[in-house]
């Protein structure tokens, strides 16, 4: 009898015993392809030596130290080594041990910058609907998942969600990439003009919008055009990469392609690859003189920030990223499995779209693909292509509420970065097996 308090208290699990390379193993001897990284976490996949070597041998020095009292070696040359590559004015690295911490950190982080500049005012962030920022409360209130926020919103905060840049789904007919591109991101300007920019703190958005859209990438322009907005309205720019960054669409940093900078920037997931749990906030140097300038100190903290042994691990896992090779490898072999994707389901009469950057690649599933019409959500679509796939010897992220937190489905890959050809043939076919079985 188990004691485990689990995700799904009617679900029995299998027991995972090893890792190697792309594969997950049961305790049975079961192989599984990770074709998810989890949810987009092992990039590395499973039993890198290199990392588990720099975590041993920090483990030898010393695990833990309070940041209240010390700072460490691998905590100073992690912050280096992500400012060394980090978009353009970014110059300080706040370490916590997951994404949800790291965006809790930016919101908190956004609001006391205001109020050490003297506009107490500010109260109010701007988010996307259809996002997902976390679970903590200031996180979910930012995320616009209805599904998730539900049963908590007497709980949330009080925040502002306009439309995600979901081409799909709202570009008009006749209208180019770029037109609604800017369109998009307008929405942005008129809830602004709304509450009043004097009472803005930021505005919050996901690059590549992950688990709650499924790869869903910015039409061309949109973030640039965000950018000058926040810049006139005189607003922060915070970008949560904790799913798509770290290498995971092809470049370090997903707002790279996009040509923008943020004022502040969450990442996770893929930092740690799943070695340690470890997550950063990344902000502006003229935040942190800001706030240097007046209290002095960020009114936030958890007892695991800053974690020498996961601070090792995170330089390692970056090290890798960077020195193997690893994102040009991303680039190309994503490609092939977006082609490969496109070969096997472009012409699926219940897959309306495939999407993504990089190895993160996500298939929106209809019940009938000219109208885009989604399946009716009692149906349980995702969660059946899930097991099916499990059973199949793939791990995949398929996920419900894509279009409104209640309606559409999807699947979001994510596998890591170290995938050979054949195992993305292999998480092709198990795949189409899946969908087969369920549709």
């Amino acid at each position: 009898m188990s004691h485990i308090f689990p995700r799904n208290n009617r679900q029995t699990l299998p027991v995972v015993a090893g890792g190697e390379n792309c594969y997950l193993i049961d305790s049975t001897g079961k192989r599984y392809l990770d074709g998810s990284g989890g949810a987009a976490v092992s990039c590395l996949g499973h039993g890198d030596s290199e990392v588990i070597a720099a975590i041993k041998a920090q483990l030898d020095r010393v695990a833990f130290a309070h940041t209240g009292f010390f700072t460490s070696e691998p905590a100073e040359a992690l912050a280096d080594l992500l400012i060394a590559n980090a978009p353009e004015g970014l110059d300080r690295v706040y370490l916590v041990s997951g994404g949800s911490e790291a965006t809790e950190a930016a919101i908190k982080l956004a609001r006391q910058y205001w109020t050490e500049r003297g506009e107490n005012q500010r109260s109010r962030v701007i988010a996307r609907k259809q996002s997902y920022h976390g679970n903590t409360i200031g996180a979910l209130s930012a995320g616009g998942n209805e599904w998730r926020r539900q049963q908590f919103a007497p709980l949330l905060l009080d925040m502002s969600h306009v439309d995600p840049c979901y081409e799909y789904r709202l570009r008009h007919d006749g209208e180019s990439l770029e037109e609604y591109g800017i369109r998009a991101a307008n929405t942005l300007e008129a809830e602004i003009q709304r509450v009043g920019s004097e009472n803005v703190i930021g505005f919050i958005a996901e690059p590549v919008v992950g688990a709650t859209a499924g790869a869903l990438a910015p039409a061309p322009g949109y973030f640039k055009r965000i950018r000058e907005i926040c810049d006139r309205h005189g607003i922060l720019l915070i970008l949560d990469e904790v799913m798509c960054g770290m290498g995971r669409t092809g470049t370090l940093f997903a707002c790279e392609q996009d040509g923008v900078s943020p004022d502040i920037l969450c990442i996770a997931k893929g930092l740690g690859a799943g070695y340690q749990p470890l997550g950063a906030m990344m902000c502006s140097a003229e935040i942190y003189d800001t706030i240097t300038a007046g209290s002095g100190f960020f009114q936030h903290g958890h007892t695991y920030m800053g974690h020498p042994t996961a601070a090792a691990c995170g330089v390692a896992v970056v090290s890798a990223i960077l020195d193997r090779g690893l994102l040009p490898r991303v680039r190309e072999q994503g490609q092939k499995l977006d082609q490969g994707l496109r070969t096997r389901f472009g012409d699926h009469p219940h897959i309306g779209d495939i999407r993504g950057r990089g190895l993160f690649r996500g298939i929106e599933l209809v019940e009938e693909r000219e109208s885009k019409r989604p399946f009716d959500p009692t149906r349980g679509v995702a969660g059946k292509i899930k097991k099916a796939a499990f059973e199949a010897g793939l791990i995949c992220y398929p996920m419900s509420g894509t279009i409104d937190g209640r309606l559409g489905d999807h699947i979001l890959l994510a596998p890591p970065f170290i995938i050979e050809d054949r195992q993305i043939d292999e998480l092709i076919d198990k795949l189409d097996t899946a969908i087969a079985a369920v549709l």
